[in-house]
């Protein structure tokens, strides 16, 4: 058993941190807007989801005019993600300035709903757009980044198997990791940045020390969205199909990603969607083996989400959360 499940390994760990990579950058937006607001944001999985439909219209828009064939591929990826992302960001602050602040000083209960409201209502808008322009509300976008490559892992030792990865895989990681790493140094070494960790600790102080709040929300939900956005993009060009249900069930994969490092905690909602990435796709491979074939990869999600409850069972702050007390 040990035998055949180090044959696994490295591709398990290459395809685990392409997608946990997509957990993390969803887990950013949720765990932002929680540090800020103490709010969950469920409508963020569906701002993921649009920003990959835009993307893939953008492209297939692209393709019918021949500027893809006419550019290189990766700066006409370049210039779908800088759009997307813009067009998502002031999606966020739209959907802040009109469902959230209204309510904000509403019972959380409230303003839980709203969010819960406005992710349905994005998943039908959209569906609603792409089967009256498509007849199908299931979109497949161009076929970009095909090339494949292997990592020579049995060069190392013979118990492990070469890992395969195509260039959207590379893609996505370096993009993932440019994300993440410039949105920690936004946070941690610019004036904006400060202001967000300011209202984040304590948003009536942070007002009376001439912060504006309301903006420095805005520019939380911008930057969260943004980032959603972007990802949908990638996960449409490394996955193909998408459909407007694609962020639910992602975008709930990336809260407990959020929850797993510590919901409220940036490098704690990174480090926790790789996490998750990893263990899921180690699940899918494995998990046959490891139950004498009783469970299947279909219940990979069981495994990971298995996983998460033992961890708040002994750390219910999360692995990189702080235990803090509740402000009466």
């Amino acid at each position: 058993m040990l035998a055949e499940i180090l044959q696994s390994l490295p591709q398990v760990l290459v395809d685990g941190i392409a997608l946990g990579a997509i957990y993390a950058v969803i887990a950013l937006g949720y765990t932002m807007v929680y540090g800020i607001l103490e709010l969950i944001n469920f409508a963020h999985g569906e701002i993921f989801m649009t920003g990959a439909f835009i993307g893939v219209a953008m492209l297939i828009l692209m393709t019918g005019m021949g500027w893809l064939a006419a550019m290189p591929a990766v700066l006409a990826l370049i210039l779908v993600l800088v759009v997307t992302s813009i067009l998502t960001g002031f999606m966020g602050v739209g959907i802040e300035r009109m469902a959230y602040r209204p309510l904000r000083n509403s019972p959380k209960l409230i303003t839980l709903i709203s969010a819960i409201g406005v992710s349905f209502l994005l998943q039908d808008l959209v569906r609603f757009i792409t089967e009256y322009k498509r007849g199908n509300y299931i979109l497949t976008g161009p076929s970009m980044f095909n090339e494949k490559f292997s990592i020579k892992f049995s060069s190392i030792s013979s118990s492990f198997s070469d890992a395969f990865f195509k260039t959207s895989t590379l893609i996505l990681i370096v993009a993932v990791v440019i994300m993440m790493v410039g949105l920690d140094f936004f946070v941690n070494k610019t004036k904006w940045g400060m202001a967000m960790r300011a209202v984040a600790q304590d948003r009536e102080t942070a007002s009376l020390m001439s912060i504006n709040v309301n903006k420095v929300i805005s520019l939380t939900f911008f930057i969260g969205s943004a980032l959603g956005g972007a990802t949908g993009v990638l996960f449409a060009v490394q996955y193909g199909t998408i459909d407007p249900y694609i962020g639910f069930i992602l975008g709930l994969k990336a809260f407990t990603a959020a929850v797993l490092g510590g919901i409220g905690n940036i490098r704690g909602a990174m480090a926790g969607g790789l996490m998750l990435g990893i263990l899921e796709m180690f699940a899918a491979a494995n998990l046959q083996l490891l139950t004498g074939g009783i469970f299947g990869a279909e219940y990979k999600d069981v495994f990971a989400f298995a996983i998460l409850i033992i961890v708040l069972i002994f750390k219910p702050e999360g692995l990189f959360g702080k235990a803090v007390t509740e402000k009466v």
